[in-house]
């Protein structure tokens, strides 16, 4: 584990920008449909269904954009406000990435403070570094109860009970094992207080195996700004509390 210091040089941010999830994926979802649409401009044979094929793909990719650059974050902000913080908490965000869950939750902790983990994948997030995260925050306003680390979800680097809520957006699905997912979600619980709260976002068959798991929390759909592409790849939410 290693924490990134906010004296380290950081990038020149004028206002937060927390870039495209899994960048590879619209990428090649819009250059498919781009694809499709040239073909069927250019062959007759099977004009109406490659036309059709490559509108659908390319108004996946525009739903994926939306959601990456706008939705998801409109749904957090009122998500944390449901969530009625104190303002004094310990809160950790799994898989914090550029800070857009850590840093909407930096805002409501005025006498509290935000710690976010990542491994910092370029291929789960565009420009992921810890740098850009704390500039971010720099740029937020919230640089003095932000910190981030680097440490893996399946083995967190905190006592037991040292937090109040832990939060992830979308980020323990990216653990390749059901094993190592699992761990993740008991080390959320381990580092929760007694009473402390796990909110977590996943696409719906990962959250309702947490939830199996854990063997409790209420489960509900985020419905479509946080759909990536359509309502196969849409949101769940996770939201437990640690018994006391």
């Amino acid at each position: 584990m290693s924490k990134n210091r906010k004296d380290s040089p950081l990038p020149d941010v004028r206002w937060p920008r927390y870039g495209v999830d899994a960048p590879a994926f619209p990428a090649l979802l819009g250059a498919a449909g781009a694809a499709c649409c040239l073909a069927a401009g250019r062959w007759r044979p099977g004009r109406k269904a490659l036309a059709t094929a490559g509108t659908a793909l390319i108004a996946q990719t525009g739903i994926y954009l939306h959601t990456t650059l706008r939705g998801k974050l409109r749904v957090w902000r009122q998500e944390l406000d449901r969530a009625a913080l104190k303002g004094d908490e310990q809160l950790l965000d799994l898989g914090c990435g550029r800070g857009a869950v850590l840093i909407e939750a930096a805002r409501r902790l005025p006498t509290g403070h935000a710690v976010g983990v990542d491994l910092w994948s370029g291929k789960d997030q565009s420009g992921n570094r810890p740098e850009v995260t704390l500039a971010n925050a720099a740029a937020a306003g919230v640089s003095d109860r932000v910190d981030v680390h680097t440490a893996d979800m399946t083995a967190l680097p905190f006592a037991d009970g040292s937090f109040d809520v832990v939060t992830s957006a979308l980020a323990i699905h990216n653990i390749p094992s059901p094993e190592d997912r699992y761990r993740a979600v008991d080390e959320a619980l381990r580092v929760l207080r007694p009473g402390g709260r796990l909110i977590v976002a996943d696409f719906w068959p990962m959250a309702r195996q947490y939830a199996d798991h854990i063997g409790q929390g209420t489960l509900r759909g985020l419905g479509p700004e946080y759909w990536y592409g359509g309502p196969w790849l849409g949101v769940t939410l996770l939201h437990a509390v640690k018994e006391r």
